[in-house]
């Protein structure tokens, strides 16, 4: 374990905080080196061995990693409205403990949704005094809010997330595709991004019922052509007005080549998917399972290779949560019936260890993971100073065991509700520390800020 000498003597003192290791990984890869932090910032990374001096000094053990700290743009928070089923204090202590120091929250499931100025200043107030890592927010474009886009811009919000089908709560609609349109017309005019979830509501209306307990069934109530028709929507609107639009939780690998071919055009589309689609095979889930049931679904094995084949050659850009909780209540668990059961998977503490064991076993190395999961969502929420060790970025970190493991216990999640579909599951790698600009992360001491776009 990592050895930390709090009292260095006063004289001499540079930094608030030296880290020092044979593993810290930076933009030039796992390297040694001593970090030397003021004022929650890194203005310091010299080779191991000068002695840089800090008011606390950690040693990191010969097992653990320095590595920068994760960003996840897709956060389901809840609060206010829903926060039986989440809220802020809960979502950003599991946040931490698996190496997260920077959250987007999406719009919707918390009442009001964030789709006015107004709805977006009660959800910073009802925030402020309960974040343990960094929070920012996503606007919504819903039907008859154009004119609120510019506004939620304006007040800092990094996007707009809209819907092309039901979005599972009837105070946050959804667009059809010449809406959206419209939308990304309004939203290129300021450069702003749209994030979709991108499943078509016809082809949803004409697919089999998912009612029962079988997973196959709600499978077939999901299919892939939903995605793909759905994704070459985005597309070729994006490509018309020349706005940035970003794909949500990537399911269909189908949509692969479409959306490699629109990126060598120049179209501004980003992709990101999300562990439970690289992880979880849909031939494994247990009918009634329904702590595994999330839209768009879990899929096949063939296809959990060939999304793995497009975060290799750069078609996905990252991968983010999607952590999507519920009260056990709204998980139907007495019936297992998929029709009622509301669609979430929660994963936020687990990302990182989830990624990690699938992509060991796959010869893909940590540095690869980091970028999925760090420093292209940073960039993606066009996060300046998130995502990297570097100089001049936010002492946001994580210390990291990739060789320890253990079995994922709810009782031991932070989440607010203990259902998890990786419940019992053997995976590599334990965060075993998290500091937020510098300042460790204890569950109890506020350690985050709320985020603006373009402040960081």
């Amino acid at each position: 374990m990592t050895n930390e000498s709090p009292l260095v003597p006063a004289q001499g003192v540079e930094y608030d905080l030296v880290v020092r290791g044979r593993k810290i990984m930076t933009t030039a890869g796992i390297v040694a080196r001593e970090v030397g932090v003021r004022d929650g910032v890194v203005v310091a990374m010299e080779p191991l061995g000068n002695n840089l001096q800090g008011r606390t000094t950690i040693e990191l053990a010969d097992d653990e990693t320095l590595l920068p700290g994760l960003v996840d743009t897709h956060v389901h928070v809840n609060e206010p409205g829903r926060t039986e089923w989440e809220g802020f204090a809960s979502a950003t202590r599991a946040a931490a403990l698996g190496g997260v120091t920077t959250i987007i929250d999406m719009p919707l499931n918390s009442i009001p949704a964030t789709v006015t100025v107004d709805a977006l200043e009660l959800k910073r107030s009802v925030a402020k005094d309960q974040v343990f890592v960094d929070v920012g927010f996503w606007g919504g474009a819903i039907p008859g809010n154009k004119a609120e886009l510019r506004p939620l811009h304006d007040d800092g919000v990094f996007g707009f997330k809209c819907f092309l089908l039901h979005s599972g709560v009837d105070e946050f609609p959804h667009l059809d595709a010449e809406q959206m349109e419209e939308d990304l017309v309004e939203l290129a005019s300021f450069d702003a991004l749209m994030i979709v979830h991108a499943e078509d509501s016809r082809a949803i209306d004409r697919a089999p019922s998912a009612e029962g307990d079988h997973y196959d069934k709600f499978l077939a109530s999901r299919p892939r052509g939903a995605e793909n028709i759905a994704i070459a929507e985005v597309i070729e609107r994006a490509r018309f007005t020349g706005a940035r639009a970003h794909i949500l939780h990537l399911s269909s690998s189908d949509a692969l080549p479409m959306i490699a071919t629109a990126k060598r055009d120049g179209v501004h589309i980003t992709v990101e998917t999300c562990p439970h689609y690289l992880t979880l095979l849909a031939e494994e889930i247990p009918n009634g399972a329904t702590a595994f049931k999330c839209c768009p679904p879990i899929r096949e094995a063939s296809n959990r290779e060939l999304l793995w084949e497009g975060l290799a050659d750069g078609t996905i850009d990252c991968i983010v949560s999607d952590h999507s909780p519920s009260t056990l209540d709204l998980k139907d668990l007495e019936n297992g019936d998929f029709a009622v059961a509301w669609g979430g998977v929660s994963s936020l503490q687990l990302g990182l260890s989830l990624i990690w064991t699938e992509a060991r076993r796959r010869g893909i190395g940590l540095e690869q993971v980091v970028q999925w999961m760090a420093s292209s969502p940073a960039q993606l929420a066009r996060l300046t100073r998130k995502g990297q060790l570097a100089l001049g970025y936010h002492a946001d970190f994580a210390i990291f065991a990739p060789d320890d493991s253990f079995v994922v216990d709810v009782t031991k999640l932070a989440h607010k509700n203990p259902i998890t579909p990786y419940a019992g599951r053997a995976l590599s790698g334990v965060v075993r520390r998290t500091f937020v600009r510098g300042v460790e992360v204890d569950g109890s001491t506020l350690t985050g800020e709320l985020l603006r776009r373009g402040e960081a």
